[in-house]
């Protein structure tokens, strides 16, 4: 790891970053910034700080950026750090008991049934449907490619949620209940605040929940689609028809030391973090790795050249991801540059010390890829877009011990392995198509909400390629 941070190669286009806060604020102005947008709420010193603690009259944070704290707070003992309730309390109306906010022996129980629907084998039962939404999203992409500024996100986002139903549910999104979800989800997307009122003052269990009423609704239009598709799942693995696919995997698995499966009800929670966490950050991450590439042409030209070479064939063959270097190198940058899930908020279960400071239980422990992925003292040019530093020694230790997208250890998201797989599929077949341009002064800035997007769409133009 280095001290200071190597100078950017001379001309380099830095990708946008928000400015950080400038010095202290109250409490009041901290929130009302925070709900606003998570990431210029915080200050600049966080981008060198082993470690940063805020206190306020109703909690404590520890904000950890030194890796040997953070592998101890993501790799140790789930029970040492449960999610944070604040945060739980803030997804309860889409997620209730997803395995994403459980704790305890609730959330083993969900991930003993989870976990082996996403091993490597079914990966490889499933890519074929992954292809056909690449197929699909090229197609189009070809028919609105007329030279004018297309709104990328809306795209990258169409696709994600392709993949999910088809991988899921074993239907296109244009299924009538699978385009109704997407629209309910872009629609709760809007509606949903990072923070609110109750999620950071500690207020009794009794004083009714403060979130928006269109934050209700979103989620009760799209849970009641998920329940929709669940009891029809349902139905067919009774009936002895239903699809081999994630869905019907998940449903059948038997919880290794209880024997319960899931019920309906409970497959409809575990369904809505599969379509939030698989949508979102799948969208976020691909419409980010096309920008960067928009605005760095040498990589791109790069990255069409290995696309064509690779997918020549125009067969769906699972080997493929293993050759598409370059495009998981850009896709992996594109993530430590852009997490698609920011910050990371636990609590801490009982007394410990952090770096000779005293941690009470209940202690709000965050781990934020966001600063840690642009940390000064981890990575050579922290801000600037370079696939190139996964082959440097410094980028391999950066990989081992400051790049977790997707968390790390017991809580590590089940879906990775699916991620690294579909996100660089996906580019590689949208490059091999299409050329990305930016569009003149039209450059996002990044915002966190639910997860880090840009702060009005990302614009770019596309050019069929021979």
């Amino acid at each position: 790891m280095t001290d200071e941070t190597a100078a950017a190669p001379q001309g380099a286009i830095l990708p946008p970053k928000p400015q950080a806060r400038a010095g202290k604020v109250s409490l009041l102005e901290y929130l009302r910034l925070f709900q606003r947008d998570i990431l210029s709420a915080q200050p600049a010193h966080l981008y060198r700080a082993w470690m940063a603690e805020m206190k306020t009259p109703f909690f404590r944070s520890f904000l950890c950026n030194e890796p040997e704290l953070v592998h101890r707070v993501l790799r140790g003992s789930p029970h040492d750090f449960p999610k944070s309730e604040r945060i739980r309390f803030g997804l309860k109306p889409l997620l209730r008991d997803s395995v994403f906010i459980t704790n305890g022996a609730l959330w083993e129980h969900q991930r003993r049934i989870i976990d082996p629907a996403f091993e490597g084998g079914r990966l490889r039962e499933v890519f074929p449907a992954m292809w056909d939404s690449g197929v699909a999203a090229v197609e189009r992409l070809r028919a609105k490619a007329d030279g004018q500024p297309l709104e990328i996100e809306a795209e990258t986002s169409h696709v994600a949620m392709d993949v999910i139903f088809r991988t899921m549910f074993s239907m296109p999104i244009e299924h009538e209940i699978a385009q109704a979800a997407f629209e309910g989800f872009r629609a709760h997307q809007a509606a949903h605040p990072v923070a609110n009122l109750a999620a950071i003052l500690p207020l009794p269990k009794w004083v009714p929940a403060f979130h928006s009423k269109q934050t209700r609704e979103t989620a009760a239009a799209i849970r009641a689609l998920i329940g929709q598709l669940a009891t029809m799942r349902a139905g067919e693995i009774e009936n002895g028809t239903a699809p081999d696919d994630l869905a019907t995997k998940i449903m059948t698995t038997p919880d290794p030391e209880t024997g319960r499966v899931f019920e309906t009800g409970e497959m409809v929670d575990q369904v809505a973090i599969f379509f939030l966490a698989g949508h979102e950050t799948s969208a976020a991450a691909l419409a980010w790795s096309l920008y960067l590439l928009a605005t760095h042409p040498d990589w791109q030209e790069k990255l069409a050249a290995e696309a064509t070479e690779v997918l020549g064939d125009d067969v769906p063959v699972f080997s493929i991801i293993n050759r598409l270097k370059l495009s998981r190198a850009v896709f992996r940058e594109a993530m430590r540059l852009y997490p698609p899930v920011p910050m990371f908020v636990r609590e801490a279960a009982c007394p410990m010390t952090f770096r000779g400071r005293s941690v009470k239980k209940g202690a709000q422990i965050i781990v934020s890829p966001w600063h840690l992925h642009r940390h000064e003292r981890i990575w050579d040019n922290p801000d600037a877009f370079d696939p190139g530093r996964w082959e440097t020694e410094n980028g391999k230790a950066g990989l081992r011990d400051a790049y977790v997208p997707f968390s790390e250890g017991p809580r590590v998201c089940p879906g990775a392995a699916f991620a690294m797989a579909e996100g660089p599929l996906i580019l590689s077949m949208f490059l091999r198509a299409f050329r990305f341009e930016p569009v003149p002064g039209a450059v996002p800035m990044p915002v966190a909400h639910l997860t880090v997007r840009s702060d009005a769409g990302i614009r770019l133009k596309l050019t069929p390629r021979a």
